[in-house]
């Protein structure tokens, strides 16, 4: 069997993963190789390990990497650490593949040491732009590792090939998040209320804020301005999801946890809503609100209205649905009142494909028998 290994660090990385370590893992014709790390394994952001247990996929290896801090010195450590872990699995289990998604720091680490130890990387959600984090920069220099890419646009293809990667090595596949929407049943609104333990209000509005690594203001200041907007509308129910363990995260974290303590009557929070609730939750928001990929890219499926707040997923290709907007009070202010005007019966063009990225992933792999450690540049000019 072809040894397939997939590293995942986060709840919502995992999520967008879900139906492909699905897929590998039930192939006759595969080995799965599933490393979990990050967040995962930190109790602060829910011991999400657990839930992939729960859905039945053998844990191969936890790797522990994540300090108790947030720093850039912490998360420098960090990184570190995953690389001489995900070095040591690596020569233990002698994956033929290794499967990557994005561009966290713990992935750019994984995807380090694979390149050291000869192992070919495919290479999830290449090629496009978050001018206003350093993801953006993460996310390259896995592609240039990389030796297979699977894009979610024609765009985000082109720009991998312009970094130098073969055309015949880089496919279209869609944005693989919009697979969860296509195959799990979602929850009616009786059962959401009853997972959630809330009634929904006569607004409500679904809220991720992460901290934005590349700017000046800092996160407490933009999330408060966020907090700030929220204040002046009435009858809204505000459903918080709470950041991942970036830079400065824990500044936010702290900072929603009392907000949510003293407005307990309009507002609840989770750690991890999970892609089912997650997802069940949307088609009943009049708002998706923040600076997430998930705004741009799964929420406009719902004809639901994002309001995208930042420069956080600056450079994404974005539809009709998104609202963005500075990270100012006013601005975000203003941001809301259009999205509760929003008409959610208009056809909104969707640029990510058809929620099929798994099976195109998977035949892929299958078919390629042989992949070449020593890669060509391609060079445009010629």
């Amino acid at each position: 069997m072809k040894k397939i290994c997939i590293v995942t660090g986060t709840r919502a990385e995992y999520g967008l993963l879900y139906w492909l370590i699905k897929g590998v893992h039930e192939d006759p014709d595969l080995e799965l190789q599933l490393l979990v790390t990050g967040m995962h394994l930190s109790p602060e952001f829910g011991l999400t390990w657990k839930q992939i247990e729960d859905d039945g996929f053998p844990l191969t290896r936890k790797i522990e990497i994540l300090l108790s801090s947030d720093t850039a010195v912490g998360i420098s450590k960090s990184n570190a650490l995953a690389q001489i872990s995900f070095a040591e699995s690596y020569e233990q289990l002698k994956p033929e593949i290794v499967i990557l998604l994005g561009d966290r720091t713990e992935t750019f680490a994984a995807a380090s040491a694979a390149l050291v130890a000869g192992i070919p990387i495919a290479h999830i959600h290449g090629g496009e732009l978050t001018e206003g984090a350093y993801d953006d920069a993460i996310r390259h220099s896995i592609t240039k590792m990389s030796h297979l890419h699977f894009t979610a646009t024609e765009e985000y293809r082109n720009r991998v090939i312009q970094l130098g990667e073969q055309p015949d090595k880089v496919f279209i596949v869609g944005a693989i998040g919009l697979d969860n929407i296509k195959k799990l049943p979602l929850l009616n609104k009786p059962d959401f209320e009853q997972s959630i333990n809330c009634k929904l209000k006569g607004k409500n509005l679904l809220i991720t804020f992460h901290p934005v690594t590349l700017e000046d203001q800092s996160a407490g200041e933009q999330f408060q301005n966020l907090v700030d907007a929220l204040d002046e509308l009435e009858n809204t129910l505000l459903i918080f999801t709470k950041p991942n363990s970036d830079k400065n995260g824990r500044v936010i974290i702290k900072m929603l946890d009392d907000y949510v303590k003293t407005n307990s009557h309009k507002a609840i929070s989770f750690t991890s809503l999970g892609q089912l609730r997650y997802l069940s939750a949307i088609q009943y928001m009049d708002a998706v609100v923040g600076n997430s990929s998930s705004g741009i890219i799964e929420v406009p499926v719902f004809n639901v209205p994002t309001v995208n707040i930042g420069d956080r997923q600056k450079g994404r290709i974005t539809g009709e649905s998104i609202i963005n907007c500075n990270p100012e009070k006013h601005d975000i202010s203003n941001a809301l009142n259009k999205a509760f005007s929003f008409n959610k019966s208009l056809k909104i063009h969707h640029p990510y494909g058809k929620g099929d990225s798994t099976e195109q992933i998977l035949s892929t792999l299958k078919n390629i028998t042989q992949i070449e450690l020593k890669k060509q540049f391609y060079d445009l000019d010629k």
